[in-house]
């Protein structure tokens, strides 16, 4: 069975205490995972060392950075890089998210090399992709996505493309007020499985853990990951509170 996940991003949120008691809060109740379960916490830079050491030994969580540059070293004040991240212990870096791409104009060739650096420093990426409304509104979701596959990911072999777990973010339906439903993310999941099967083989691609990233909270996961393409999520906003994470962690396959 492929990988089902809950990956937690804190985002720009929390103290450091704050973000103690939270991973301690949650951690204290966390049920037992399966093999084929995985947990990751991904916190804000100055927080990681701290929250590896919390999680340290614990059977199949792990903690995740937010970001890495596209770059290995050099003149990048306030950049961190892939060494840096490897250097402290953690294995996980969330790539491309929603917001990397809006903000901070993050391109397809700059997350491939992001990507590249995460794999040679064995890193392992959470590359986030996704339409937001005026492609969803257009009905041209399916090509943008696949653009942002072929752009970010497909020039790795097959080896390395299992190495990388997939996240899906319909930015639409965050912080937006439109919901996406369940059958829609499953659409765009079982899409996104097609289209690397399409290049790689249908094995390799039933083998990638594909991540649901739109607005995943207590009341709506067990039916998301209930999709047969949906492999676990990418949680924001009830990341940040125990007892929701806790449900969906409960929720995962």
């Amino acid at each position: 069975m492929r990988k089902q996940i809950a990956a937690a991003n804190w985002k720009m949120n929390k103290t450091l205490s704050e973000g103690k008691q939270l991973l301690n809060d949650i951690l204290t109740s966390i049920p037992s995972l399966s093999d084929h379960q995985e947990v990751l916490f991904s916190v804000p830079f100055p927080y990681l060392i701290q929250a590896n050491e919390i999680v340290a030994g614990k059977k199949n969580i792990h903690i995740a950075a937010q970001n890495c540059h596209h770059k290995t070293s050099g003149a990048f004040t306030g950049e961190v890089s892939v060494d840096m991240l490897t250097s402290i212990g953690v294995a996980h870096c969330i790539v491309g998210h929603s917001e990397r791409r809006e903000y901070f104009a993050e391109s397809n060739a700059m997350l491939a090399d992001k990507v590249n650096l995460c794999l040679s420093a064995s890193i392992t990426p959470i590359f986030c992709c996704g339409e937001p409304l005026s492609i969803r509104e257009q009905g041209s979701q399916n090509n943008f996505v696949e653009v942002q596959l072929n752009e970010s990911l497909f020039h790795l072999n097959a080896e390395d493309l299992k190495k990388v777990v997939i996240a899906y973010e319909p930015i639409w339906a965050i912080g937006t007020g439109k919901t996406a439903s369940s059958e829609q993310a499953q659409e765009m999941h079982a899409h996104i499985r097609a289209v690397i099967a399409s290049k790689y083989g249908n094995d390799l691609a039933n083998d990638v853990s594909v991540l649901y990233g739109g607005s995943v909270k207590a009341s709506n996961a067990k039916e998301i990951f209930s999709q047969p393409d949906v492999d676990g999520g990418l949680v924001g906003g009830a990341s940040l509170i125990a007892d929701e994470f806790l449900a969906v962690i409960k929720a995962l396959k």
